[in-house]
């Protein structure tokens, strides 16, 4: 006879397929309902109320336009009935599950979960264009919305906090794609005394970890979803940056801290007939050159390591004594050509931190708009002991656990554009097509 503990835990897990199956059944139910319904779709309204209903028919073809053509395929979410869908539906059950994991491994792990400013005067933490708005208390001032909340959790760490965590959103005013949303959901740590090296095995845990029970999840309880097959086999496997790039270009990239370093690696584009991004700024370009050589190999699990300096101006930096640049003490996660996490030791020299803000205002560009943030130079001199930190894009994390490869399958409402056309009858974006 099993022990208590595994009768308990064989009797959780039998209620919680009880209830899925119960909850699958009324789905089911329903959504036979819906499509069975007559020439009205709320029935319940006698027809002299002067309530306006209408067929279930009439109600679709009010969308054909979305399906008449492929450019509008990113508009299918707008459309979406949990009802009639159940891989959606599931999706949205994952993606609570997932967080639920996230959260208790991090709490199982000693960090303290915080929630810090979305509206602050700098967005900070990120170089990207933060959206920005006003507010009636101070009518005078530009306020933005957060692009991270990495500055506020770094400030938490310097007032004592030794292990924290956040998840949250954050918003970029960029453009939309398959893999990008204005507004998305990250998760970040930060753990005091940390350094690269474990900050690279506790992502490898914690991914196995959650590839194990979205997985089990999808076999038990989600049969709507295709497990994610990929190799859990750790460590993963490493690429430097530079290195990498230079031995498949056949080509040596210049100092960096040279004043011509952004001409002679525009050069290096040509000589390979490589398409040029909008800026031309070093980091533009060694991004370009990334996603170009880099990105493609990371088909599994495969750490990129140790960016150009002027790729991660809040990270602790040093001269690579193979290529003699200043490269970062950074290592960002790709799985299937996608980035899933960015970790990093922090920069915690204060004198060190504004000469790397003043170096990103030469970069400047429609994006990025990075300026010198003072007052975090300020708390820095108090003392932020060496510190390790972490990222990962929650959307993102889910488009691979949950085999989809937009991210407008793992919104409840989809991108941005969906949510502004839900708003508007879909008028705005018919008339913009």
């Amino acid at each position: 006879m099993p022990p208590p503990a595994a009768r308990a835990l064989a009797k959780e897990e039998a209620h919680a397929n009880n209830q899925t199956a119960n909850t699958e059944e009324s789905l089911r139910t329903r959504r036979e309902a819906l499509l069975r319904s007559g020439p009205e779709l709320y029935p319940r309204f006698p027809k002299d109320s002067g309530v306006k209903t209408m067929s279930c028919k009439n109600f679709l073809g009010r969308f054909n336009f979305l399906t008449k053509d492929q450019t509008s395929k990113d508009l299918d979410l707008t459309l979406h009935d949990f009802l009639v869908n159940p891989r959606a539906a599931q999706i949205l059950r994952l993606r609570s599950e997932i967080v639920a994991r996230i959260r208790d491994f991090l709490r199982t792990s000693g960090y303290l979960e915080v929630e810090t400013p979305v509206l602050a005067n700098l967005a900070g933490g990120a170089v990207a264009r933060p959206f920005e708005t006003k507010a009636v208390e101070f009518p005078d001032r530009h306020i933005e919305l957060r692009t991270a909340p990495e500055l506020w959790l770094k400030r938490l760490v310097l007032g004592g906090f030794e292990k924290i965590f956040e998840i949250g959103p954050c918003f970029r005013n960029e453009g939309l794609d398959k893999t990008h949303n204005p507004e998305f959901t990250t998760c970040e740590f930060y753990a005091a005394y940390s350094n690269l090296e474990k900050l690279i095995g506790t992502s490898e845990r914690l991914f196995t970890d959650l590839l194990n029970h979205s997985n089990h999840l999808i076999e038990t309880r989600l049969s709507s979803l295709s497990s994610c097959e990929l190799d859990k086999a750790t460590p993963f496997r490493r690429l430097d940056f530079i290195q990498e790039i230079e031995s498949a270009m056949d080509l040596k990239f210049p100092d960096f801290r040279s004043p011509n370093a952004e001409a002679e690696v525009v050069s290096m584009f040509h000589q390979r007939n490589i398409r040029l991004p909008s800026s031309l700024r070093l980091p533009r370009l060694l991004d370009r050159l990334s996603s170009e050589y880099l990105e493609p190999l990371c088909e599994s699990p495969t750490w990129i390591v140790h960016h150009p300096e002027c790729l991660s101006p809040l990270s602790k930096s040093f001269v690579d004594p193979t290529t003699g640049q200043r490269v970062s003490a950074r290592a960002e996660l790709f799985i299937a050509g996608k980035e899933v996490v960015n970790t990093y030791e922090e920069e915690n020299s204060p004198f060190e931190q504004r000469r790397k803000f003043k170096e990103q205002i030469k970069y400047r560009d429609d994006e990025n708009r990075t300026d010198i943030d003072e007052s975090y130079i300020e708390a820095l001199e108090w003392g932020l002991p060496p510190t390790g930190g972490w990222g990962c894009g929650v959307d993102r994390l889910m488009m691979l656990l949950s085999g989809t490869d937009r991210i407008n399958d793992v919104l409840p409402f989809g991108n941005l554009r969906n949510v502004v056309a839900l708003g508007n009858g879909g008028r705005d974006v018919v008339q913009n097509r």
